[in-house]
């Protein structure tokens, strides 16, 4: 059973948080440094990778991941300013979402050479996590074929909508950024852009489904219990700084 070190960032800007994901990435990537090309009776036993789970909100953000479309953007930056929203390029993959308030967002910072090798695999448990979430609510997720996250409805054509979003990026096995679930979302936000770069699907969220608010310690908790039971990990709370 793996040990990943958790804690809440709580309401912190989307640079900041990206920042602080790259150093913590960046450490583990020097622990493999010096790993590379040694058998495991050389490398040296006190020196290991870390995995972390960063839970966090962001205050209105609009994200384009590296194969993303600007046009999928429907706002010029004066309009940007007027809403406040802040707008960032990043090297995720998918294409342009919408972060903020009410919203859980995930970011598993894995050495998935502890767990499996699979890219694929990681983001099926990623939405596995998410979907039993939900459930526990009485919200049927499901995945949709060829577009990651979490979708409900699928195969009733113009119903389905997705509640929880994901783009990652993985170098040489370790993972950063992760998943957006929409708990207590203002989905006016959404109209603005067109989400993940998709034109005939919509957008939900567990407030808007269930016809009233959630509360997000819970949601947190809940995600927490199904990650360590679909992963074999430990989560350990732990306060995990952003000043880097």
């Amino acid at each position: 059973m793996q040990r990943v070190f958790t804690d809440n960032w709580g309401n912190i800007e989307y640079g900041e948080a990206w920042d602080a994901q790259e150093f913590l990435l960046k450490k583990n990537l020097d622990v493999k440094s010096l790993w590379f090309g040694k058998s495991e009776e050389e490398k040296d036993k006190s020196v290991d990778t870390t995995n972390y789970f960063l839970f966090c909100e962001h205050p209105h953000v609009y994200t384009l991941g590296k194969s993303g479309l600007m046009e999928n953007l429907l706002l010029n930056d004066n309009r940007l300013k007027e809403l406040g929203v802040s707008f960032y390029k990043t090297n995720r993959g998918g294409d342009i979402t919408y972060h903020g308030p009410g919203q859980v967002v995930g970011y598993p910072i894995l050495d998935l050479e502890k767990f499996f090798t699979d890219l694929g695999r990681y983001m099926r448990s990623l939405e596995e996590v998410i979907i039993r979430t939900i459930g526990a609510w009485g919200i049927k997720g499901e995945r949709l074929q060829g577009e990651p996250g979490v979708w409900l409805d699928v195969g009733i054509k113009g119903k389905e909508r997705k509640i929880c979003a994901m783009g990652v990026r993985c170098s040489r096995w370790v993972t950063m950024h992760g998943f957006a679930l929409n708990v207590n979302t203002n989905m006016q936000y959404f109209n603005y852009i067109v989400p993940c770069g998709i034109v005939d699907k919509g957008v939900t969220s567990m407030e808007q489904e269930l016809g009233h608010k959630v509360d997000m310690e819970e949601v947190r908790s809940k995600i927490s219990g199904h990650f360590e039971a679909v992963f074999g990990a430990e989560m350990v709370r732990q306060e995990i700084p952003t000043l880097v």
